[in-house]
């Protein structure tokens, strides 16, 4: 009998310790009362320290708000791009909130929420620049941000590019004004809006590479999780809080 009383402890240990190691993200964060999401910080207007050596952008109000609306204080996180992912994965924060395209490829390891904004990638050059399509880009220096979707799209799509790589787009801005690499490629919006605010002598080359859509990334087996993320979205949509934050960072509803 007491065997069976020992075992029987055991199994209930086990369940416990099953139940805690598996359960959803949206317990523990409802428990801390926060939620982490990480960006880079370097990704204006989405996403950027400013002068107040503070986080701010787009990416940041739409996460803070979202956690708001499922109860908790929404921090964000900065770290390195290519390592972002990792760092998910490693439960340094729950989120990603840091304009991340929605992929097969990242399907494989994370799990997002329905998308939160789209756009696409676009061609930058220097004013004044020859650079009509991405066939005049073979066997040029092109920039990308370092493990982005836009990093894996040019060295499988442009033959023979000198690939150099950067950590957000104001450097990118400033290599390829300076002439040392002859274009980048970025998202429309973001590379649009920070050449403006930079006044640098640079434009926008061609049609859209491809679109994206963006989600806010978190841990594989979080249903829960998820659909109050998607909840809270669906209802800034509906009353107008979405719009005013677009309309805020972007001057366009991005939806």
């Amino acid at each position: 009998m007491r065997k069976l009383i020992v075992l029987a402890v055991m199994a209930l240990c086990l369940t416990a310790l099953t139940t805690t190691a598996f359960a959803d993200d949206l317990v523990k964060v409802t428990k801390t009362g926060k939620i982490g999401f990480a960006l880079t910080g370097q990704y204006p207007p989405f996403n950027f320290v400013d002068e107040n050596n503070e986080v701010t952008g787009f990416d940041v109000e739409i996460g803070k708000e979202i956690a708001k609306r499922i109860g908790v204080t929404g921090v964000p996180v900065t770290t390195a791009w290519d390592g972002i992912i990792a760092g998910l994965l490693a439960n340094k924060y729950e989120l990603i909130c840091g304009s991340m395209a929605i992929t097969k490829k990242r399907l494989e390891s994370i799990a997002f929420s329905d998308p939160y904004y789209r756009s696409g990638a676009q061609i930058f050059v220097k004013e004044g620049s020859s650079v009509q399509s991405i066939k005049d880009l073979e066997g040029k220096k092109v920039g990308v941000t370092l493990g982005t979707t836009y990093e894996e799209w040019v060295r499988a799509n442009i033959k023979g590019a000198d690939i150099r790589t950067y950590k957000g787009v104001p450097d990118m801005i400033l290599e390829t004004a300076n002439g040392r690499v002859q274009a980048f490629v970025t998202d429309k919006i973001v590379g649009a809006l920070a050449i403006k605010k930079q006044k640098a002598p640079l434009k926008l080359v061609g049609d859209l590479l491809y679109e994206e859509h963006m989600g806010i990334a978190m841990r594989q087996g979080n249903p829960e999780l998820k659909k109050a993320i998607d909840g809270a979205l669906a209802t800034m949509k509906a009353d107008g809080t979405y719009k005013d934050i677009s309309m805020k960072w972007l001057g366009i509803d991005v939806r």
